[in-house]
């Protein structure tokens, strides 16, 4: 059974939150997050990528970073604009895109259940990043930035959270970046409190949608901090890690999308030929043509838009992997036809977010820097749960969540 507890947040006055906030670390780069924090000394990103406090080019691993990163955290607790909370609260933390909106809850996760299980992956992680972001957690003594889980639906928690979204958030802003809009309450009745716990402790599992480097820094510095305590007693507050959780139904996932730079020496009219194996291939024209349903696929070659159907008998349904949309085009496209064999290395490939739409893929092959472009019909919140639940890992950029959590609402502190 899951087990969460409320935590003490660190959060900004509601005065500071929208110079405080900013986009998650690992969506931008270096130099964006220069360029996004301009002379706002109370942008996140000093923290969450201090690099930016260095000449350019500066290694975002070159251990003054690090050490900078905790400065920052300290100095803006020292000017007010990181305040913790005097007491141990759960939040609520609420995203609109597309008039759609979807309520998370903010615990501490236990990092037990991610070390046993409880908390279940679906995506490989690097040892590289993994050691970038306990870095990171060790030196801030905290989690900067929440993980992104999912639940199975809850009524009680479904009305509870319904509840909260008809008063007065704390925080009630659009973000500049993405024109989203977030919403963030604090549940301080105790009442309530109990609700979130007990509820959680009734669910078999909870699910990583987003942020698999950021969990497992997480619960591995914990454990961490366990080995290293000789008077350690479970109740301490590193045994916890923040997670922002979301009911699986209310999520949003986009197709995530594929562009290749050749045909691996075959002609378009070869390449549409060998497609026929394994595909029904229909042209569609020129406008442009998103995937319908599951095992279609939109291919963008040569100016004109194509469908590919996958033939009964090249997937099985009762695979969870082997049923996936990017299981499919991975082994019957990329691999076989144009010679891809790893999604992580190949540089002949790169990903576009659903978010940027047809016309990225369209743009980046119109251009000459791409041959061609594969869209993709969205994998399922459903599917990601069930590969969890049979301990199998996802392909390689199967999923695509949005909007992103924005950083800097809320802190947790391990100690």
């Amino acid at each position: 059974m899951a087990t969460v507890k409320p935590f003490k947040g660190v959060r900004p006055p509601r005065e500071y939150v929208e110079e405080v906030e900013s986009r998650p670390y690992d969506v931008l780069d270096s130099e964006e997050a220069r360029q996004e924090a301009g002379h706002n000394e109370k942008s996140l990103y000093h923290i969450i990528k201090p690099e930016i406090n260095f000449a350019p080019g500066t290694s975002e691993y070159d251990p003054r970073v690090y050490e900078s990163a905790a400065a920052h955290f300290q100095m803006f607790q020292d000017k007010g604009w990181l305040v913790q909370d005097a007491d141990d609260h759960y939040y609520i933390y609420a995203q609109t895109m597309n008039g759609k909106t979807q309520y998370g809850l903010v615990v501490g996760a236990y990092v037990n259940d991610y070390l046993t299980g409880v908390i279940k992956k679906h995506e490989l992680t690097r040892r590289d990043k993994e050691e970038d972001r306990m870095k990171h957690v060790r030196i801030c003594d905290a989690n900067m930035e929440p993980v992104f889980f999912a639940y199975p639906d809850n009524a009680v928690l479904n009305a509870l959270l319904l509840r909260y979204a008809k008063t007065t958030p704390e925080y009630d802003f659009v973000a500049p970046i993405d024109g989203f809009r977030h919403q963030f309450w604090v549940v301080s009745d105790q009442g309530d409190i109990d609700t979130i716990t007990e509820e959680f402790r009734k669910m078999p599992s909870l699910y990583i949608a987003d942020g698999h480097h950021r969990s497992a820094a997480a619960a591995l510095v914990g454990a961490e901090k366990a080995r290293q305590n000789p008077n350690h007693t479970g109740a301490e507050e590193y045994n916890y890690f923040m997670a922002v959780c979301f009911q699986a139904s209310q999520l949003t996932i986009l197709d995530y999308n594929r562009v290749v730079k050749d045909l691996h020496g075959m002609s378009s009219e070869e390449f549409l030929s060998a497609l026929t194996k394994n595909f029904e291939v229909e042209q569609r024209g020129t406008a442009n043509y998103k995937p319908r349903h599951l095992h279609e696929f939109s291919l963008y070659l040569d100016g004109e838009w194509y469908s590919l159907t996958a033939k009964q008998g090249t997937y099985n349904d009762m695979d969870p992997i082997g049923v996936l949309d990017v299981d499919i085009s991975s082994r019957l496209i990329l691999d076989e036809l144009l010679g891809i064999k790893d999604l992580r290395s190949d540089k002949r490939i790169d990903f576009v977010g659903g978010l940027r739409g047809l016309e990225e893929l369209k743009r980046r092959v119109d251009s000459g820097e791409m041959r061609m472009a594969l869209a993709l019909y969205p994998v399922s919140m459903k599917q990601i749960m069930d590969i969890a639940d049979s301990g199998k890992i996802m392909p390689p950029k199967a999923t695509w969540f949005e909007p992103k959590l924005r950083s800097g609402l809320i802190i947790h502190k391990l100690s």
